[in-house]
């Protein structure tokens, strides 16, 4: 499982696993090796007896940037050109599928995960650790539901997952406007269980917390999580496949050549609503 990783470490000791994000990219950015190698890792940490709780973590000082959108353009294939037809669309429809199944391998895993945030936790980053069952940060954390100020429609978790986290009133603000929020106000609203003063603490709160877990009779642990998923479960499902299509149907826009070519060129962007 843990062989030729290019984007995750994964170390387990005490029935208690921890898979490290590495990026490549700068600050933990998620390009295409981390999308294919996240649900394998997941998966077989599913399948693993010996494993009964998961530490989710970013190497660093920062959680995740989220989405490498350099290293992601290429999957976007003509659709920038705003004349792309049904063949390039179908084609962006998997890969956003795809992208989707692997933060849901997060969610799927048996065994409970709980992400230790640091830093910066952005757009897919916040996807995945809504994905995650138990989210813990330290004093220097900072969240972010981006994906509005790219033009894009946040489309790999955060908007079905959040509403039953935060509250449907904190998400609509935090995806309508792509804000930054800090521990303090992530822990107020419920994003976070706890602040922790540091990286090291964090850290060592959620291999603490990893450990009470794996204490207790592993088959109720998972059948618990089970039960607690059932209605969420499928309503995510139901969510993801919605903006899967709507985002096949309507990300190609010159607002969104816009939005990366001025990421490019390191300046704000002008958006004018095509």
């Amino acid at each position: 499982m843990t062989e030729n990783l290019v984007s995750l470490t994964v170390d387990t000791a005490d029935h208690v696993a921890e898979v490290t994000l590495l990026g490549p990219g700068k600050g933990n950015a998620m390009g295409p090796d981390f999308w294919r190698e996240l649900p394998l890792v997941f998966d077989a940490l599913d399948a693993d007896p010996d494993v009964r709780a998961v530490v989710l973590t970013g190497s660093g000082r920062n959680f995740s940037y989220g989405l490498d959108l350099p290293a992601m353009a290429p999957a976007w294939g003509g659709l920038l050109g705003g004349d792309s037809l049904a063949a390039p669309r179908t084609r962006f429809l998997d890969t956003i599928r795809q992208m989707q199944d692997s933060v849901t391998a997060v969610a799927r895993c048996r065994k409970p995960v709980i992400a230790a945030i640091s830093g910066w936790c952005i757009g897919g980053g916040v996807d995945v650790v809504a994905a995650a069952d138990i989210r813990l940060a330290s004093a220097d954390a900072t969240f972010s539901v981006r994906e509005v100020k790219v033009a894009i429609v946040a489309d790999l978790g955060s908007l079905q997952r959040l509403s039953g986290i935060i509250g449907e009133g904190h998400l609509r603000e935090l995806a309508f406007t792509g804000k930054d929020i800090d521990a303090a106000r992530a822990e107020r609203i419920g994003l976070v269980n706890d602040v922790h003063p540091d990286q090291e603490a964090v850290l060592a709160a959620a291999r603490g917390l990893a450990a009470e877990i794996a204490a207790n009779p592993p088959l109720v642990v998972q059948g618990t999580k089970d039960v607690l998923g059932l209605d969420r479960d499928r309503t995510v499902a139901e969510g993801l496949r919605y903006v899967a299509t709507w985002n096949s149907a309507f990300l190609a826009s010159k607002d969104l050549g816009e939005a990366v070519q001025a990421f490019v060129e390191r300046r704000p962007p002008t958006f004018t609503g095509e």
